[in-house]
């Protein structure tokens, strides 16, 4: 008879694992969406229980507390952008090629937009700016990432005053985000346009 090791894995306890999963993903997506037009301080355990039918006690078990729901919200705005804008432009040859196509990938996130309330950060930044904590480093640490990847990538093609274009580049962002919401549909071909005088196309 062949010997029977007993598995430590409870399917009982991994079915409820995954089950926790599924409604973590559900319950911060839909946070996003509110947090993009409200801020992530008019989360509520309550609001987001109301809006998808969901135990408010429930979701108070998933996170525990505000702040934790706020941070999964900050997580999961992250890997929504890497999977709509950073990802679909890494086929784009690195150096300015890349720059350009991650540009035209964030113009579609925002006037699509991905999100209700347009750029997630735009909208929580301003909020987290003066209140020092966990939340606010999330926002900033991913801010920086995301300006960090384009200054690396402009480095790359030797680019003079990498730091003066990545910050130019990223007022007009904030600037097109802003139009945007505000029904100004031209915010687009000016943003296009600072791009082509900022990123010849002639430079690698």
């Amino acid at each position: 008879m062949t010997e029977h090791t007993p598995s430590n894995s409870d399917p009982t306890t991994d079915g409820r694992r995954q089950r926790g999963a599924r409604s973590r993903q559900i319950i911060t997506r839909h946070a996003v969406d509110v947090a993009s037009l409200d801020g992530l301080g008019g989360l509520s355990f309550g609001r987001l229980a109301e809006d998808l039918d969901i135990s408010k006690a429930g979701i108070q078990t998933l996170f525990g507390t505000k702040q934790r729901l706020q941070l999964s919200t900050v997580e999961t705005a992250r890997m929504v952008f890497i999977d709509a804008v950073i990802r679909p432009a890494e086929e784009a040859s690195e150096g300015v090629p890349l720059v350009r196509a991650l540009l035209e990938h964030w113009i579609t996130y925002v006037a699509k937009p991905l999100f209700p309330g347009g750029c997630f950060w735009n909208a929580n930044l301003a909020e987290f700016d003066s209140h020092p904590g966990p939340v606010r480093d999330a926002l900033m640490r991913q801010r920086r990432d995301w300006l960090n990847l384009l200054a690396g990538q402009l480095e790359r093609a030797a680019l003079p005053e990498t730091d003066l274009t990545v910050f130019q580049l990223d007022a007009a962002l904030n600037a097109t985000n802003t139009a945007l919401r505000l029904g100004e549909s031209d915010g687009v071909e000016k943003l296009r346009r600072v791009i082509d005088g900022l990123l010849p196309e002639s430079i690698p």
